[in-house]
């Protein structure tokens, strides 16, 4: 294989090969990679816990992730909770295809990330989207902290899923996806629930707290409930940044300092070892 350090050899493959060459795939992989917010952390909250709540949930949270700020550069991703399972199940008994129903996931992930930033507008923290990504480092470096809609801007493109028509790739994917390209430091998801566990704990007395785990173990597994969506375990499998993530129960005041601090709190996944 060349030496991938040498641009002009790279360029040289780039120029004589198809995209999906095998050799030059390998000499991309073996290009480094520049971590572009290697000190930011990013934080999902949840749609259906957090934000469907109302003050009781939010306003709290709000004033954690003010607090916060003061040591931490943060990215803040929203779900789209129960008005996007709404438009779900609307769209999927009209017929409506995957792409069509991650439009509408956007929209309400997008309505939430509003909401969260008019709590958050008089202490300067904008709401990003699209081509404002492009100005995060001058707002991070500014305010410290940006907010942005979960769900990632596949629309119409959203991969087809195994079975049925729910775009698989959502919010919790999109937040992590946005950690894994700027190679942030953190990727913490803010759930309604102490981790991951072995059923849903909602409904099933008998679940029982799994404190760490690796992708793979979790994956053979084949837990019925997962507290975060599937694919991010496949993005997990592959990235070169982010190759763990921490589940934390957000309305639980303090988890989520202590998360970015580096306290194991909730739950952790892990990639393991890098190939």
């Amino acid at each position: 294989m060349p030496d991938a350090a040498s641009a002009a050899e790279l360029e040289s493959l780039l120029m004589s090969r198809s995209l999906g060459d095998p050799e030059l795939a390998a000499a991309t992989e073996h290009t480094p990679d520049t971590r572009i917010l290697p000190d930011v952390s990013v934080v999902k909250v949840g749609g259906q816990s957090f934000l469907d709540r109302g003050r009781e949930a939010v306003f709290p949270l709000v004033d954690e992730l003010l607090e916060a700020r003061r040591s931490h550069r943060l990215l803040i991703g929203t779900g789209g909770g129960t008005r996007a399972r709404h438009a779900y199940s609307l769209a999927a008994e009209l017929g409506m295809p995957t792409g069509v129903l991650s439009s509408f996931g956007s929209a309400v992930a997008g309505q939430n990330a509003t909401m969260l930033g008019y709590l958050l507008a008089r202490h300067g923290i904008p709401v990003v989207a699209g081509g404002g990504f492009e100005a995060l480092p001058l707002q991070l470096s500014e305010v410290r902290a940006a907010v942005f809609a979960g769900m990632p801007p596949y629309a119409m493109w959203q991969p087809s899923p195994a079975e049925g028509v729910i775009p698989p790739y959502r919010t919790d994917a999109g937040c992590y996806l946005v950690a894994e390209t700027y190679g942030c430091q953190n990727m913490i998801f803010v759930k309604d629930e102490d981790g991951l566990y072995t059923a849903n704990p909602k409904n099933d007395p008998s679940a029982t707290l799994i404190p760490e785990i690796t992708v793979d173990e979790l994956i053979e597994r084949d837990l019925p409930d997962l507290v975060i969506e599937r694919p991010v375990l496949e993005l997990m499998k592959r990235a070169q940044h982010v190759r763990s993530v921490q589940i934390v129960n957000g309305l639980k005041p303090g988890n989520l300092t202590r998360a970015l601090a580096g306290e194991h709190v909730g739950t952790i996944i892990s990639a393991g070892e890098q190939q």
